[in-house]
């Protein structure tokens, strides 16, 4: 059986930032993830990033996914799993995992889980049929394999992934009908959201889909108005003349690999689902386990990168590695809280509250 100092499952940029500080400060780190290559949602990712100059601003995703790669393949104690599913966690710390079509297991004296989050789903009429789509989905179509979904695209969702990626439909050529989403404000910084109205898209809030048109496939779409209950306003209904539905409706923590280590876990819907507790090293309640990303509760890649870091450095220092990384780690986790601050955190804020209560 295979072992290893550090254990880091998914290579995001979570995965990715904690597997390079934690060999940084001398542990042995092997790295797995399902993808062809790491990088995670980075990948795809064609918009520069904002926040400071530490977490890459003005630099594009694509770009940072190259950057963080690059440190990752320079490192010798780095061991690469790629195109590798990690398939569970035993009761004795054994992880298993299939290596393309060979089976393998690993022990590992810590774990970092970074597996990041899934899209979710929104039920209305007709939600199976092809040409419905999530907003990640629609990422990697276009910017990883260069396909366009379709010609003619509703927008569900109003939040920085619904904007980013109506942005990127339109660079590629794709007409935008329209960005519906059902809370009363648009949910993504102003700045993308600016910058769709001045191309003449229409962001219309509350308001939701009701039916997609099309047996066979998407061919039209009927939205209506929502009262301040949620619910339908009766006469509101307009058809729309599309060809693609795209969901941007938000994202729910992948907390199955967590479930096998038996970590306490407790709901929030402001990040995202149930998340794990874990405290200021981001260690979990199973000890020797670490989160780091959106699976430890849903947020922006910035974030990540830090949680990562932090996350990387904490398990290192439990092994007894590396020198003054107490004071480096502060500085990440101020970094964190900095991110994290202002009104575009107070969602995190209020969620992070709801864990300790």
């Amino acid at each position: 059986m295979e072992n290893t100092e550090i254990a880091v499952i998914g290579g995001g940029p979570a995965g990715m930032c904690a597997a390079i500080a934690a060999a940084e400060q001398g542990s042995r780190v092997t790295l797995f993830d399902r993808g062809k290559e790491y990088g995670g949602q980075l990948v795809k990712q064609t918009h520069r990033f904002f926040g400071s100059e530490k977490e890459y601003a003005g630099t594009r995703g694509i770009n940072i996914s190259d950057i963080f790669l690059n440190k990752v393949k320079e490192n010798k104690l780095i061991e690469r799993k790629k195109d590798t599913t990690v398939l569970s966690i035993y009761h004795d710390g054994v992880i298993t995992y299939e290596d393309r079509n060979s089976y393998g297991r690993i022990t590992a004296e810590r774990t970092i889980i970074a597996t990041g989050a899934s899209e979710k789903m929104l039920p209305f009429e007709n939600n199976d049929i092809p040409g419905v789509y999530g907003a990640g989905a629609v990422q990697t179509l276009m910017n990883q394999y260069g396909v366009v979904p379709g010609d003619k695209v509703l927008m569900i969702g109003a939040g920085n992934i619904g904007l980013i990626v109506s942005y990127q439909l339109i660079q590629a050529g794709v007409k935008v009908e329209a960005i519906i989403d059902a809370a009363p404000e648009i949910g993504g910084f102003l700045v993308h959201a600016s910058k769709i109205r001045r191309l003449g898209v229409p962001i219309i809030t509350s308001t939701s889909i009701k039916k997609a048109i099309g047996k066979n496939y998407v061919e039209g779409a009927v939205i209506g108005s929502l009262d301040e209950n949620w619910k339908f306003i009766p006469g509101t209904e307009k058809e729309l003349d599309v060809d693609t539905i795209c969901l941007s409706v938000g994202l729910s923590p992948l907390v199955e690999l967590l479930n096998n280590t038996k970590c306490k876990m407790k709901y929030s819907a402001l990040l995202g689902g149930f998340v794990p507790l874990k405290d200021k090293n981001l260690e979990t309640t199973a000890k020797g386990y670490y989160v780091a990303g959106d699976v430890s509760g849903v947020e922006e890649a910035s974030s990540a990168m830090l949680e990562g870091t932090i996350a990387g450095l904490s398990a290192a220092d439990s092994l007894g590695y590396g020198k003054k990384i107490e004071n480096i780690k502060q500085e990440y986790i101020k970094g964190l809280e900095d991110l994290r601050a202002g009104p575009m955190g107070e969602k995190i804020r209020l969620g992070l509250k709801q864990l300790e209560g």
